[in-house]
């Protein structure tokens, strides 16, 4: 059985994935307790994006803009990064950094549940859901109405450092809210036909699902 720790520490000993630019805004936010993809999942994620170069992305999650910059950086073919941001001090910092890049990056201001709605049917190749954990399981629904058949949605820290894995009785009173709702979230993506789902112990927990589902005339695609 291979040591996860042993085989974390072997990984971050290897290439980073990142260039300077990225590693320094990664360092800045680690800097200032703002979560960013964790090492492994930047590595996964390239991955994933080397795999299915999409040209249309999704995010919900923006936060400071290290994860659009990273898309920027490493998806060749990208046309329209669309990203979702409400906490206004983090909203300012990802906004400076994208008047700075020329990469095709739209941040929406607001609720992801007031903005999905606002979003074409079947657009995006790509969704990275990494908003608030316990909004995954209401957001679902309109993140995969937005999604465009054979897109992927990488959802980050679906496993809540292990505690989704436990009884709703094994974690404090103050998180089984959060623990019920993801699990909801990973066992609808499971058993939804129009997924194909994995979930991988990476990090925090990676769920990757491939959207299969025939699109129903709805909003107009734009």
């Amino acid at each position: 059985m291979i040591d996860a720790q042993r085989f974390s520490v072997f990984l971050s000993s290897m290439e980073n994935p990142c260039s300077d630019a990225l590693l320094a805004l990664e360092e800045e936010a680690r800097s200032l307790g703002i979560p960013i993809l964790r090492k492994e999942t930047q590595r996964l994620l390239q991955v994933v994006l080397s795999m299915k170069n999409p040209g249309r992305i999704l995010e919900i999650g923006t936060g400071v803009g290290f994860s659009a910059m990273f898309f920027a950086e490493h998806v060749s073919s990208l046309k329209d990064l669309v990203t979702i941001e409400n906490f206004p001090p983090r909203i300012e910092k990802a906004k400076a950094l994208f008047a700075k890049s020329t990469a095709p990056i739209r941040l929406l201001e607001g609720d992801a549940k007031d903005l999905l709605p606002t979003l074409p049917d079947g657009r995006f190749d790509f969704v990275l859901m990494d908003a608030a954990k316990g909004q995954y399981p209401m957001l679902l629904p309109e993140v995969k109405r937005c999604m465009a058949e054979g897109g992927v949605l990488f959802s980050d820290n679906v496993l809540q450092d292990g505690d989704v894995l436990e009884s709703r009785f094994a974690v404090t009173r103050r998180d089984r809210t959060i623990h019920e709702r993801m699990r909801e979230y990973l066992l609808t993506l499971m058993r939804d036909p129009d997924f194909t789902t994995t979930i991988l112990p990476v990090e925090d927990g990676v769920a990757i699902s491939v959207y299969s589902g025939e699109k129903k005339e709805g909003k107009k695609n734009a």
